[in-house]
């Protein structure tokens, strides 16, 4: 298989083929290449989705004390019986806390298919309880165009295939809609909509296979939620939700 070829069956399909996204696409785990280890309680907001046998799966974003967004693709039927939040640590491995969940909001307009309107809720079963390494994060309340030094944190497997224990986390840089969609095949740009945003790094470092639903925090304000992008930090976009376009949406949901 070339190339191309690869990267229709991990994305392409999606926007191409139109077909249901296959597994590992659904399941992308939290993978940042290029980037370096987060300290203890330096996201506060960042959560650990993950299944009742304790695997991660997806990251989120503490918004309140008893929801936290991720995107819809981590979330889409799935069930709360299944689905764990895990706050206030940055290894996967030992601390923070096991909340269980007891409601799934995906959003009214997802589109399995074309990633349209990527974005979701999850409801705590006990309040989350907030502390040093526990704190909710700002929604985005305009709408940025560009901006440098924002910064994606997630976890996952590192580029030798090796699951990262530690958060890791990278600056980057959010560039216009326009540009974004311009460094896509038309295929990729028709899933860039207007109400997603892009970041852009140089070659080598980026998302890759999504860090699904984990937070884009640009200025102390959670602007995106990763949704999606061409593996593995080749120089093109990563694509997420917009926070500020969903923020109505998610402030009626979040209660």
């Amino acid at each position: 298989m070339n190339r191309l070829s690869l990267l229709f069956v991990l994305v392409g399909a999606v926007a191409v083929f139109g077909t249901t996204l296959p597994a590992e696409f659904l399941e992308w785990k939290g993978r940042i290449v290029g980037g370096q280890n987060a300290a203890s309680g330096q996201f506060p907001y960042q959560v650990s989705l993950r299944s009742s046998n304790n695997a991660h799966f997806c990251g989120g974003s503490i918004v309140n004390n008893r929801y936290v967004l991720s995107a819809a693709h981590c979330t889409f039927g799935r069930t709360s019986a299944d689905t764990r939040v895990v706050v206030g640590t940055h290894l996967l491995n030992s601390g923070g806390t096991i909340h269980y969940t007891t409601n799934i909001i995906n959003h009214g307009s997802y589109n399995p298919n074309t990633l349209a309107n990527d974005i979701s809720l999850v409801r705590t079963a006990s309040v989350i309880a907030y502390n040093n390494l526990v704190q909710p994060i700002d929604l985005e309340y305009t709408y940025i165009t560009t901006g440098s030094g924002a910064r994606v944190s997630g976890w996952g497997q590192l580029r030798n295939g090796k699951n990262s224990n530690n958060l890791q986390w990278l600056s980057t840089t959010i560039i216009t809609l326009a540009d974004c969609r311009r460094r896509f095949e038309p295929a990729y740009a028709a899933s860039v909509f207007d109400n997603t945003i892009c970041t852009l790094n140089p070659s080598g470092q980026g998302a890759c296979f999504g860090d699904s639903g984990s937070p884009l925090n640009y200025e102390g304000y959670l602007q995106g939620v990763v949704s999606w992008g061409i593996p593995c930090g080749q120089g093109y976009p990563d694509v997420y939700a917009r926070v500020y376009s969903h923020r109505i949406w998610i402030l009626n949901n979040a209660v």
